[in-house]
């Protein structure tokens, strides 16, 4: 089994999302778990699982729906981007190997490439050059800058022409460990707090291990967020991470008001806690990695530890 998380940039119409859902639930062999769709961040989070041969015809299915639906042109959101399909990393669950992963990986970033004729950069274990370990890197600029990077020598897409497409940018392609997407909502709409936050609580400035970190306002909302991906979970657990938003909060007198999953996440991350204590007030079982993973397997089949 392997999860792909694809990060498709629209997060506003309803019919569009719906119609990228479809594409990916076509195809056989393929679960649809989670559909995560924010009209601040402009940005839906799909999650689906399958074997990989499944898991690869949902993602160049889904690939042909966005660039059909989504047009950069006119998108704007908080969440840095590159492009229609900004996102498209895959993680082997069971049975499958991250080298294995990266072979998938490859192969759906060159179909896609070739197909549709955008420029393809390739992020995490899938990288093919220093300094593209991470989208962080590879969305300098944005996509307001994408048509200078890819002028540039150094900005040379590992698949597809080096041609500014208008319409849907880029698409950055991993292979990657599992990752957790947690976001704090704070009770005040202060951006300043919540970046202060950000920068006390990611790896990069000191912070947390294994934890990336940006401070956002949520304009729909009236509140600022802290939104975090945590890179390792068994090095930092969702309660440390937590934790940690509601100390430096407390510091800069305010408060935690509630938090959110942005796809799935392993039982083991909670580290005995219970989802109401990290302030996921709706959490279902559909929202645990293990509840997909639950099924019967065959005899020496591994699972996800």
């Amino acid at each position: 089994m392997v999860e792909c998380v694809p990060n498709v940039s629209e997060g506003r119409d309803r019919a569009r999302i719906d119609a990228l859902a479809s594409a990916i639930r076509a195809v056989p062999g393929v679960t649809l778990a989670n559909v995560h769709a924010d009209p601040d961040h402009h940005r839906s989070v799909i999650t689906f699982l399958g074997t990989p041969d499944a898991v690869e015809g949902a993602a160049l299915a889904l690939a042909a729906r966005v660039v059909t639906l989504v047009d950069m042109r006119h998108h704007r959101g908080v969440h840095p981007r590159v492009g229609a399909l900004d996102v498209l990393p895959f993680t082997p669950l069971v049975g499958v190997t991250l080298e294995q992963t990266v072979a998938l990986a490859r192969r759906v970033g060159r179909a896609i490439g070739e197909r549709h004729s955008l420029p393809v950069y390739y992020y995490g274990q899938a990288a093919t050059r220093p300094g593209r370990e991470t989208p962080r890197r590879l969305r300098r600029g944005e996509y307001e800058g994408l048509p200078a990077r890819l002028a540039s020598p150094d900005g040379a897409p590992d698949d597809g022409p080096a041609r500014f497409d208008a319409r849907s940018g880029a698409v950055l392609v991993g292979a990657r460990g599992l990752l957790v997407a947690f976001n704090v909502w704070l009770a005040t709409d202060d951006l300043t707090i919540a970046r202060e936050i950000a920068h006390a609580v990611r790896e990069s400035s000191g912070g947390l291990p294994a934890v990336q970190a940006m401070g956002v306002r949520l304009a729909s909302r009236g509140i600022a967020q802290v939104a975090m991906n945590l890179l390792d979970y068994r090095r930092t657990s969702i309660p440390l991470a937590f934790d940690r938003v509601v100390d430096e909060a407390r510091r800069r007198h305010a408060r935690v008001s509630r938090s959110e999953l942005v796809g799935l996440a392993p039982r083991a991350a909670f580290a005995g806690r219970a989802p109401e204590s990290v302030g996921l007030e709706t959490f279902t079982p559909e929202l645990c990695l293990d509840t997909y993973l639950a099924a019967p397997r065959a005899p020496g089949a591994s699972r996800l530890g």
